[in-house]
């Protein structure tokens, strides 16, 4: 299903950081800003906190690369774009 939509899967492993830059710097934020300087109690207390960093990362944090939006800002800035080009 992806390929015949025209994806590129690319899992080239170890020394690929990349190929998939964008999401490896989501993922440092959540280590470093969050789950590295907590102490969960249970699964389910590091999922809910997790969870309220993903949403102040998405809906709540400016990012630079996105001229001071947030994703969330900058994804909705550009659905309507992306409906008229399906």
């Amino acid at each position: 299903m992806v390929l015949n939509r025209g994806i590129k899967l690319s899992m080239d492993g170890k020394g690929a950081w990349r190929d998939n830059v964008v999401v490896e710097r989501v993922w440092r934020s959540v280590k470093y800003e969050e789950v590295y300087l907590k102490a969960y109690d249970s699964v389910s207390h590091a999922r809910r906190s997790i969870g309220d960093y993903m949403n102040l990362y998405n809906q709540k944090r400016p990012h630079s690369s996105l001229a001071d939006q947030t994703p969330d800002e900058a994804y909705f800035a550009m659905l309507p774009a992306i409906k008229l080009a399906a």
